[in-house]
């Protein structure tokens, strides 16, 4: 049996969870039997327990869960009015002409993708993210992301449609590896050399909301993956553009 991820903060309230790439929140669509965190949450804490939003199964990080019916409907509300702060990171393909920036767009699903979303110039649903450059590594760039509407692949569509795609982006993104040997002058390692980051390099750092109890403003933070730190630590030792935001 699959054990629950780390647990980022748990109160009678609430419980947050620090979920890893390639683990889903929900059951899939298509294959039921496929692992998910629910499912986990489920098994060891009983259906009381309920997720408040999702994140994509490719995407570390935060994940908050309520655990009563009155602390489910005020959080479930709060992201409704779009009162959550939310940021994630992105390690991104080429480089963001501005350090800060804005990116509007209206969303549908890809009548020619099932499950994926396409830009639209109307007849969709409006999508808001704004973006700050945190490091620069010339042919990368690591991108600090706040979503203010939840738009399902809100930040990889954004991010492709402005011309950086998230790395290792299989609906968005392009064929783009990060490998050691090419950051690194004659590279010596092994001849089946792996990526440095080898998923979607996007994570969910952070959530900040009003607690249902104390009703006081709460921020919960995820650290970045070990792969995830590891890209950015040769990016800057190695990358003859790395420039520290």
């Amino acid at each position: 049996m699959a054990s629950l991820p780390p647990v980022i903060f748990e109160d009678e309230a609430i419980i947050a969870f620090d979920k890893p790439s390639g683990l889903l929140i929900a059951p899939d669509r298509w294959d039921k039997s496929r692992v998910n965190l629910m499912g986990l949450v489920h098994e060891r804490m009983g259906h009381g327990v309920a997720n408040v939003h999702r994140i994509d199964a490719d995407t570390s990080g935060l994940v908050l869960c309520a655990k009563t019916k009155p602390a489910l409907d005020f959080l479930s509300g709060q992201f409704q009015s779009k009162t959550v702060e939310k940021t994630y990171h992105a390690l991104v393909v080429g480089a963001p002409p501005l350090d800060t920036y804005t990116v509007d767009f209206v969303l549908k699903e890809d009548e020619a993708a099932p499950g994926r979303m396409c830009v639209v110039k109307k007849h969709g649903k409006a999508s808001v993210t704004e973006f700050k450059v945190r490091e620069r590594f010339g042919a990368f760039t690591h991108v600090e992301c706040h979503p203010l509407t939840g738009r399902t692949h809100q930040i990889r569509i954004h991010l492709s449609a402005s011309g950086t795609p998230i790395l290792n982006d299989p609906f968005y993104g392009n064929d783009t590896v990060l490998l050691l040997s090419g950051l690194k002058r004659g590279y010596k390692g092994r001849a089946d050399e792996r990526p440095l980051i080898a998923r979607l390099a996007l994570h969910a750092g952070g959530l900040t909301f009003t607690h249902p109890l104390s009703r006081e403003r709460v921020t919960l933070t995820s650290p970045l993956p070990h792969d995830f730190g590891v890209a950015l630590k040769y990016l800057r030792k190695f990358s003859p553009a790395g420039k520290r935001r």
